[in-house]
This record gives structure tokens, C-alpha cells and sequence, in this order.
């Protein structure tokens, strides 16, 4: 079994862009907050200009984990980026769904 540094297939690239597209959004919902000093409400949509970046943000985590576990499984994919993409993935969609499972 050789493993890759780079992703070789379209899935696995697309795995490794959505990561970094969660990296950028994230980063741009924290400028939003510390730079333009926006708050947030009561609700989470209480702000639109802080909740679209990191809604955008956690959906690109979920669909990276997704893409990357379809690439591993089916495509064979043997990439590191692809696994650490999984991986920050994988914890992004636990931390969803524990925020939703068990609100505070």
C-alpha cells in the first residue's frame, strides 16, 4: 500500500478544497466578529453576517468528511491531506451534533 502526500482522485481534491474552504470561512466569521465588532442575539440567525460564514463554514467540514470517506472507500484513496481532511471533518460534524443534541 503506498501513501500519497496529494490526493490522486477528483473526490480526494475535492475533500482537500472543501477543508480549506472551512479554514477561510471560518476565518472570515472571526474577522467579522473581532474586526467589525459585530455581535451576536438571542438566536444564532440573530446576525446574519456572523452565522452565513459559519454555517457555510461547518457545511463545508461536513461535505470535506463525507467526500473524503467516499474517496478512502471507493476510490482507494490514500492521500495524508485526505485523511487529516476526514479527520477535521469527522470533528467538525461531532461538535455539530453535539451542539445540537445537547444545547446550552
Amino acid at each position: 500500500m503506498r501513501v500519497d502526500f496529494m490526493p490522486k482522485t477528483i473526490l480526494g481534491k475535492w475533500s482537500v478544497g472543501l477543508i480549506i474552504t472551512f479554514f477561510l470561512l471560518l476565518a472570515t466569521g472571526m474577522t467579522v466578529v473581532s474586526v467589525f465588532k459585530q455581535e451576536g442575539g438571542e438566536t444564532f440567525f440573530d446576525n446574519l453576517w456572523i452565522s452565513i460564514p459559519m454555517l457555510s463554514a461547518g457545511a463545508a467540514a461536513i461535505a470535506a468528511f463525507f467526500t473524503g470517506i467516499i474517496s478512502i472507500w471507493k476510490s482507494k484513496e490514500r492521500s495524508i491531506l485526505v485523511f487529516v481532511a476526514s479527520l477535521i471533518g469527522l470533528l467538525a460534524l461531532w461538535f455539530i451534533i453535539g451542539g445540537i443534541l445537547v444545547p446550552h
